[in-house]
């Protein structure tokens, strides 16, 4: 029985992994180098300073900032992650998402945001998403970024389910490891190659519906 259907945020319900990554490469440019597209896929569902560690790596400047630079860094790069998103509207979330959420709801089934992103909740109310969720659990409220499963077991607590009762969607691998070590089956989405650890595939929601989950995972 599915009792609760957790969903990433970022290359999920809206497209904001393309304004991580600009704003990543941005960063990577001003320090001397160039962070590539494919570098940037290791980004992808972890949290903003681990995500620095991958961008500093890539660079070969893994030991050159101290801490308190680390932490300038991250935020250098939050404020113009935070530009692209704060001009975001509905238009930009994923084709079938919201109808899918929807769809959901209507079944009575709970719906919960599971995100590392600290800017979910602005996310949320620029793309009018807030009131399809009925708990929201982001990176201000967990301490173990993913694939620790934290953020899913948090998620899943809010809304009292069960992680065997419980459903991930999510666009990376870190993602869907947390899922399985909540206990919780997964759903991955956009059909990267990396997501084959998850309990089924999805190239995107668009025609997607809650009774071809239920058959496909049930």
């Amino acid at each position: 029985m599915i009792a609760c259907c957790l969903f990433d945020l970022d290359g999920v319900i809206v497209d904001t992994a393309r304004y991580h990554y600009l704003a990543w490469a941005s960063l990577a440019r001003e320090l001397g180098f160039e962070f590539t597209p494919e570098a940037g896929e290791a980004t992808k569902g972890v949290s903003r300073m681990a995500s620095l560690d991958i961008v500093l790596h890539a660079g070969g400047l893994d030991d050159r900032f101290s801490p308190a630079e680390k932490e300038r860094l991250a935020a250098e790069k939050n404020a113009r992650y935070l530009a692209y998103v704060s001009a975001m509207t509905p238009a930009e979330v994923l084709p079938g998402a919201a109808a899918f959420l929807r769809d959901v709801r209507a079944h009575g089934v709970l719906t919960v945001l599971g995100s590392a992103s600290k800017n979910a909740g602005t996310i949320l109310d620029r793309c009018g998403l807030r009131p399809l969720f009925d708990a929201v659990v982001d990176g201000t409220g967990v301490t173990h970024p993913k694939p620790d499963p934290e953020v899913f077991a948090k998620g899943a607590g809010a809304v009292g389910a069960r992680p065997e009762n419980c459903v991930v969607f999510e666009d990376a691998a870190a993602g869907i490891e947390a899922a399985a070590r909540a206990g919780m089956r997964s759903v991955g989405v956009g059909g990267s190659p990396l997501l084959a650890g998850a309990s089924m595939q999805l190239k995107g929601f668009e025609g997607f519906t809650f009774e071809m989950l239920c058959r496909e995972i049930d």
